[in-house]
């Protein structure tokens, strides 16, 4: 029986979970199974883009055959010819003998490598970089990705939808389960690891080539990313390229201490217990996994999450310990690098290993090895404790840890208040026939009989000069996972100058006449102002409630998320001057050497709290 999901309007996911499946490749494991996708975009010709394993292909057939429901399918996009997505192309070719596919040259001399296809090329179209193709309403754009993961790759992006079909990219270990959508999932909880350990083992070794994708993928608007395994994005879209932004970058996610350790008897992990404890006691966040139980994918996954990588093993054969030596390999195999390294070793007579690990990771680029190094005799003993002491302070000296500032009296502390939960809202009003909002994050209920709420609100905005005239507002509550440009759209320009709800195809008005986004928001607030608070370089609005309702479960999105997660961190311009202030929200530079406290930000009508002092 078909089991399928719509991912918009014309576009269906057929592809199929295989949970029995014990090794991803004969060699990743996979204990929640994997997707292996397919999707069907029907238009005036119907096309679909990727088949699936061989081994899920009565379902995938089922599943094509449902969302045809009789029509023809015109057409087949091949992107990747790994078998795990064109083993059932054949069959395809044999149950839709119209059917024309679409691919590259290279992905056709591997179609006549894996299948012997009499007049394959009659039933071909050859598209190059960047050729575009309408199938009716949709027009596709064809985006070479070579090595992303074998030479023949390429992506295809729906001009129409803002759909990026992303053939192995962004992909995810695991089953779909009845989900298709991230945001249907915890997926920082329950996928985040499983896809950092797909990304590391199966792209990891490419991360130049991924970082050209990337810049590609940068020229088009995406909305949705359609991966061949796992789950479809179709919000926080900028939350996950930045993590493959990172892994490709082989920039640490995490500042931390990965301690990897090979142990016979013990005295090996004895030793690396004692390391994390020094640095556990120091304030620092650490990991750690011995080669001999934990699967070498899951050890290089985290290396490529920590800043600090410890290699602690015994000496086995004049040589490094099997499990260890297998994690080593990996490692230099996927282009490990960007590394601080700490090397421990252990030998009853003759230790070796730290000398060869050494030997290994010199051949990494931009590897920091350290000198500070301990050589175990059998086991730890009292005059090794200094060494492991030493090698935590040395570590530490490059983790950065936080701590609370000393107490002052009388001073405020600006992160104090940031401990205060804030949200992110964006608040609208009308005023002679005009509408506008703007960005807030001060927004509270004070009594719920009547109900009321408070917000404040800058002088400086347009808005605010509307409600001092105007009674009627309405509050959109963004959800978490709010596009930044939505809130740079609102916030960072003035709608004395613009109109910022033009062309916007997710507008709508509430009863009181106000305008509200019925798209990245969960809730709308409406109401009307009862009484106005001057609060120096803003007004507080008190307000009774006249209008609630929710548009989303998606949780609300709060200021922290925003600054840590949503805003992208601002670069200073190259021909930025050398000294002044930068703002840290949007990046604007002030020229001068003090920066006046009254100050506001011209782009995004933060104060003075918010800039940083440059040169």
């Amino acid at each position: 029986m078909h089991c399928t999901r719509k991912v918009t309007d014309n576009l269906y996911f057929v592809g199929a979970d295989n949970r029995r499946l014990a090794m991803f490749e004969g060699v990743y494991s996979v204990p929640d199974g994997v997707s292996f996708n397919s999707y069907i975009n029907l238009d005036v010709k119907n096309t679909l883009f990727d088949t699936v394993d061989a081994t899920v292909s009565e379902q995938f057939f089922e599943n094509i055959e449902y969302v045809l429901s009789g029509r023809e399918l015109d057409y087949v996009v091949i992107h990747h010819m790994e078998p795990d997505h064109s083993a059932t192309l054949s069959e395809l070719l044999r149950r839709y003998p119209g059917i024309t596919i679409i691919c590259n040259k290279q992905i056709l001399t591997m179609i006549k490598n894996f299948f012997n296809l009499p007049s394959i090329d009659e039933r071909v179209m050859i598209v190059n970089e960047f050729d575009t193709f309408c199938t009716g309403m949709h027009t596709f754009k064809f985006i070479f990705a070579p090595m992303v993961h074998w030479p023949e790759v390429m992506v295809t992006y729906d001009e129409t939808n803002g759909v990026l079909f992303s053939a192995d990219a962004f992909g995810t270990f695991g089953a779909l389960n009845g989900a298709l959508f991230a945001d249907e999932v915890d997926f920082d909880r329950d996928y985040l690891d499983e896809a950092r350990r797909y990304y590391t083992n199966i792209v990891g070794k490419y991360g130049p080539q991924v970082q050209t994708l990337l810049s590609k993928a940068g020229t088009v608007d995406i909305k949705y990313i359609c991966p061949l395994h796992g789950f479809v994005w179709r919000r926080n879209i900028a939350y996950y390229l930045d993590k493959y932004d990172r892994w490709s970058s082989y920039t640490p996610e995490v500042t931390g201490v990965c301690i990897i350790y090979a142990t016979i008897y013990g005295h090996t992990e004895n030793a690396a217990q004692i390391l994390s404890t020094r640095l556990r006691e120091k304030g620092i966040l650490t990991t750690m996994f011995d080669t001999s139980v934990i699967p070498a994918s899951d050890i290089v996954s985290a290396c490529f999450k920590y800043s600090h990588i410890v290699f602690a093993s015994s000496t086995y054969n004049a040589g490094i310990f099997v499990t260890m030596e297998a994690v080593i390999n990996d490692l230099t195999a996927h282009n490990f690098q960007n590394r601080n390294v700490t090397v421990i070793e252990n030998g009853s007579w003759a230790p070796a290993a730290g000398n060869l690990i050494r030997a290994a990771m010199l051949k990494c680029k931009d590897i920091k090895l350290s000198e500070k190094t301990l050589s175990i005799r059998s086991s730890v003993k009292e005059n090794d404790l200094a060494r492991l002491d030493e090698i935590a302070d040395e570590i530490a000296l490059g983790i950065p840890v936080k701590t609370v500032p000393e107490y002052k009296p009388n001073e405020i502390n600006n992160p104090a208040l940031f401990k205060l939960s804030y949200g992110l809202y964006l608040l609208s009003a009308k005023s002679e026939g005009k509408d506008n909002a703007c960005i807030i994050n001060a927004a509270m209920m004070i009594t719920d009989t009547p109900k009321q709420i408070a917000f404040t609100v800058n002088k400086a905005n347009a808005t605010h000069d509307m409600l001092m005239s105007q009674n009627e507002f309405t509050l959109s509550v963004l959800e978490e996972d709010v596009p930044f440009e939505v809130v740079k759209h609102f916030g960072y320009s003035s709608g004395k100058t613009t109109d910022k709800f033009a062309d916007l195809d997710y507008v709508k008005r509430a009863s009181n006449g106000t305008l509200y986004i019925d798209k990245f928001a969960n809730a709308v607030i409406a109401g009307e102002i009862t009484n106005r608070i001057d609060c120096g370089t803003h007004t507080m609005f008190i307000a009774t409630i006249t209008e609630a309702f929710e548009l989303s479960l998606i949780p609300p999105t709060t200021y922290d998320n925003y600054q840590n997660h949503i805003k992208p961190t601002p670069k200073i311009a190259k021909d930025a001057p050398k000294k002044g202030w930068v703002c840290k929200v949007c990046g604007y530079v002030y020229e001068g050497e003090e920066l006046p406290p009254d100050f506001i930000c011209p782009i995004c009508k933060h104060g003075v709290d918010v800039f940083e002092k440059i040169g």
